[in-house]
């Protein structure tokens, strides 16, 4: 079964409709965020993880080299015409497939932005640790599978862990 958004629902609406397909798929949802000024996320139990990469990401070769580790899995929701913060990490690389709608993807390897990548229904982002990137809401909602491959086993990847270069909403 494919998670369909079309339209353009309410972000509870969006929200719901995911939570459903999660668990209809036998996920465990350890939390969702829905405060995020550019959409949210849901954090799956990485006890899991392996589910996840098999159930989202079973064709990438990269998402199963860092299932080695210590992975997180998570679903981002980014909201039509909304940025993320222009970002990169010291203790994670990540890999990224769009699961529903599309999204805009901005890397480069330095500060300045590179052009605009529209991503579509199942395709992927690999970004390296300390690769600077950005998702980016286009017409619709977008839906992305994701999973954080830690890269310091001892002290892993969290939350703290985002160096924002810019950032569109003064975090």
């Amino acid at each position: 079964m494919q998670l369909n958004i079309t339209g353009t629902p309410a972000k509870k609406e969006v929200f719901e409709q995911v939570d459903k397909y999660l668990l209809e798929n036998g996920f465990n949802i350890i939390t969702q965020d829905q405060t995020r000024p550019w959409g949210g996320f849901f954090v799956i139990d990485e006890t899991q993880s392996d589910k996840f990469i098999e159930f989202f990401l079973k064709d990438i070769p990269e998402a199963k080299t860092q299932s080695i580790g210590k992975v997180s899995p998570k679903i981002l929701i980014v909201e039509p015409g909304k940025r993320l913060s222009w970002q990169y990490h010291y203790r994670r690389s990540e890999v990224w497939k769009v699961i529903a709608g599309e999204a805009g993807v901005v890397t480069s390897d330095t500060d300045e932005e590179t052009p605009l990548q529209t991503k579509k229904l199942n395709d992927v982002i690999i970004l390296k640790k300390g690769e600077r990137h950005r998702l980016i809401g286009t017409n619709g909602w977008g839906i992305l599978a994701e999973i954080w491959q830690h890269t310091d086993t001892e002290h892993p990847s969290n939350e703290d862990d985002i160096v924002r270069v810019t950032d569109d909403f003064g975090r």
